[in-house]
């Protein structure tokens, strides 16, 4: 004789009643007739069936998943990464999440082969520096875009190629160059000698930039500690209304470098108008101070893909 138990038509109808009607398995019991015990055993077995699926869902990823979606429409981006931000951490720890949330989707997105040009600073430094390890046996050649010799180098941040080669395998070529020179002339006739001049052709092969995205303040600046500007002309750029620097070159809100360029013209590097044509242009950035200057490198052109974090995402929508 068939137990009831094994009642399909039984077990869709408690199950029904308990995870769609909601209600409470005693009152199940008393509703069909049957013991609760039995009504237990029904609900455990519409599980096993495949009758009944159980499906948790993240809230934090799925609204991270939509934010995503969001900026990339909004902005007409690539691809967008959001790292979460949460309340109670430190600036250190929400930080620390986004550069090892960098790491690995670097790790994942550079293919064998590839040119990968890389900004100085602090973001790049930081996920070279984080705790997770990747393979060595990796083909991708770092190139600097832009010159990382300073007599104020601040905490050994300026060359950034040779860090991020270790972290993630491949090998790397050198910069050297001063990051700002004097005058535009002397930049110029420097750039002509064969030791330095190769790396123009470094720079046309490249496949991907990772940048960081600086906001550059009235008063204190770690461009002011490498000594590449003095605090007169920073304040003087603050006032002209600079919103960030990319690879030492600032732009206002909207993109705009040209108020700018008396500077930006003294920075041996690759140049807005040179790094706009490579293909992907990757930008780490988070807080929601630092949103106007993401959102002024978006509207240049210079960033086409931005690992970012909850705080930094909700600020640029």
């Amino acid at each position: 004789m068939k137990k009831i138990v094994d009642d399909w038509r039984l077990i869709y109808k408690c199950c029904s009643l308990y995870y769609e009607d909601d209600m409470k398995q005693q009152d199940i019991s008393d509703y069909l007739g049957i013991s609760r015990a039995t009504v237990s055993r029904m609900l455990q077995k519409g599980k096993e069936s495949g009758i009944v699926r159980v499906e948790v869902i993240n809230p934090v990823q799925f609204s991270y998943g939509k934010l995503e979606k969001a900026l990339e429409r909004k902005y007409g981006l690539k691809e967008v990464v959001v790292v979460e931000s949460s309340p109670l951490d430190t600036k250190t720890d929400s930080i620390s999440r986004l550069y090892e949330k960098a790491a690995l989707f670097l790790s994942q997105y550079f293919k064998d082969g590839d040119y990968i040009g890389v900004s100085m600073g602090f973001t790049l430094h930081n996920v070279a520096r984080t705790n997770r390890a990747f393979s060595k046996e990796n083909h991708y050649m770092f190139v600097p875009i832009l010159g990382g010799v300073s007599q104020g180098t601040v905490s050994k941040v300026d060359v950034q190629a040779n860090q991020i080669a270790k972290k993630f395998g491949g090998t790397y070529t050198q910069f050297l160059s001063p990051a700002v020179f004097s005058e535009r002339k002397v930049m110029e006739y420097f750039l002509k000698e064969k030791s330095v001049n190769y790396i123009f052709e470094d720079f046309k092969k490249l496949d991907t930039i990772v940048m960081g995205v600086g906001i550059p303040q009235s008063g204190g600046s770690t461009l002011i500690q490498a000594g590449y500007l003095t605090k007169e002309e920073m304040d003087q750029y603050v006032e002209q209304g600079v919103a960030g620097d990319i690879a030492l070159q600032f732009f206002d809100k909207e993109g705009n470098a040209e108020p700018f360029q008396q500077f930006n013209e003294r920075v041996a590097g690759m140049t807005f108008p040179m790094i706009k044509k490579i293909r992907n242009r990757i930008a780490i950035a988070g807080g929601a101070n630092r949103a106007e200057a993401v959102k002024g490198a978006i509207r240049g052109g210079y960033v086409n893909m931005l690992i970012t974090n909850n705080e930094c995402a909700e600020k640029l929508l």
